[in-house]
């Protein structure tokens, strides 16, 4: 493998389930959430420099400065273990922004995965999730990819294996032009305050909700559940419009995306997903993309040269 330069793909996910626990005495709220990855992609380009890092990116509406999770990631690193090099960075963007599908956090776990290969560095496993945690909560799950659970802040990632009966699931992402913050998402869902360490006896857990060590079955698709769908959809109707679309094209489960303002829809399969792109009458700046789960050994085989440097964090 050609050690100055590398190209990955950064994948997008979605959350079968997103429980708002309640508000924790650091601020941050405790949430219990099953995320998947999909096929949806952005691409990076790394390049070896001599110094410096720099960021050029084909969205002109994307930051290219340190408010990047890329150059934030990378100047991590470099802080982190003393590096000299730089490198430079070509972002070509493709997952909405600000859909809740994660696109700058998998941009920053992909950035920390290749930069230290870039870089000759050796972080153990737990430096590495470590550093994501600290870029974002959703960063250390884009350091494992198919289906997983998080807990606390969403950033304690534990793998899970589906049952033999799960099989590839065929989606299509809405992201319409209307947007809600993170912060105003949280404000808005006014979670009471947690007063124990374990949140499952504040408010009952997701029906997938199970330990790493579970087999766990398919999520159904007529039982998908995210706490921000209650607030988020009377903050913004035309989200919810997008939801509604995706049921009334043929979609067997629909839910919001994370905190928004993307929603996704599942399908039963490839030919009712395609007929439902034909069918489905699209607003004004509406961003329609067709894609599918993937499951771990899947990810990172979509790494292509990128396998190997998953070893980093088996």
């Amino acid at each position: 493998m050609n050690r100055s330069s590398l190209s990955l793909p950064s994948f997008a996910k979605v959350n079968w389930s997103l429980r708002i626990l309640g508000k924790r005495p650091d601020g941050y709220h405790e949430v219990r959430t099953i995320l998947q990855t999909v096929s949806l992609e952005d691409q990076i380009r790394f390049e070896v420099s001599d110094e410096g890092i720099q960021l050029v990116c084909d969205d002109p509406s994307i930051p290219t400065d340190d408010r990047n999770l890329v150059v934030r990631a990378a100047k991590s690193l470099k802080k982190r273990y003393r590096v000299e090099k730089g490198a430079r960075i070509r972002l070509l963007k493709r997952i909405p922004a600000k859909g809740g599908l994660g696109g700058g956090s998998s941009n920053a776990a992909v950035s920390l995965v290749a930069l230290s290969h870039l870089w000759e560095l050796k972080p153990s496993r737990s430096e590495l999730i470590e550093i994501a945690s600290e870029l974002g909560s959703d960063v250390p799950f884009f350091l494992f990819g198919g289906i997983a659970l998080g807990t606390g802040t969403g950033a304690t990632i534990s793998s899970l294996q589906t049952d033999e009966s799960c099989t590839q699931k065929h989606l299509i992402i809405i992201t319409p032009r209307a947007t809600v913050s993170t912060v105003d998402a949280y404000a808005a869902i006014s979670a009471p305050a947690l007063t124990t360490m374990e949140p499952e006896s504040i408010l009952p857990v997701s029906h997938i909700g199970a330990k790493s060590e579970d087999s766990v079955p398919c999520p159904a698709d007529d039982a998908l559940q995210n706490d921000f769908e209650s607030v988020i959809f009377d903050i913004e109707p035309e989200i919810r419009r997008a939801r509604d679309t995706l049921l009334q094209a043929g979609a067997t489960g629909a839910l919001l995306a994370g905190s928004g303002s993307s929603v996704f829809g599942v399908f039963a399969d490839r030919r009712a997903q395609q007929k439902a792109i034909e069918n489905i009458q699209v607003e004004s700046g509406w961003r329609i993309s067709p894609c599918v789960t993937l499951s771990r050994d899947e990810y990172r085989q979509r790494m292509g040269n990128g396998v190997s440097l998953f070893s980093l964090i088996e």
